[in-house]
């Protein structure tokens, strides 16, 4: 058995439980909103991931999201393309309509700044034969 990789100290704190979004994710998500204006086209946050989280598939609609990786490992993957393996310092930009997920490794907490506009819209979750099927 494999030994978690813990989070490293970062300026970011982990967050509440993302309560709101629990239904749009498989396993534990926590949330630091940090820009929530609604003056503003975009909100910003801090999305921390325990290891084998990850969101459902999903499409930003008129808007996009930058995912800015702060800490640990995780995957980004679109539809019809291979999965992105992701670590600190990685960035990702995802474009309206774009169908895509994006979560922890199975062995790592995973967290990144989030810049988002639009709405999203939630679909299927991950299988787990999908997952599975990530190479780490």
């Amino acid at each position: 058995m494999t030994k978690s990789k813990t989070a490293v100290e970062h300026p970011f704190q982990r967050g509440e439980k993302n309560e709101a979004f629990a239904a749009y994710f498989t396993g534990q998500s926590y949330l630091k909103p940090l820009v929530n204006d609604p003056t503003l086209d975009i909100s910003v946050g801090q999305v921390t991931f325990e290891p084998g989280c990850r969101n459902h598939w999903h499409i930003h609609r008129n808007g996009y999201q930058i995912l800015l990786v702060t800490d640990g490992e995780g995957w980004y993957q679109e539809m019809g393309k291979p999965a992105r393996l992701l670590r600190s310092g990685d960035t990702v930009v995802t474009h309206d309509g774009v169908k895509h997920w994006h979560g922890a490794t199975s062995d790592s907490w995973f967290s990144h700044l989030t810049i988002t506009a639009g709405t999203p819209d939630w679909l299927e979750p991950v299988s787990e034969r999908e997952y599975d099927l990530l190479k780490e």
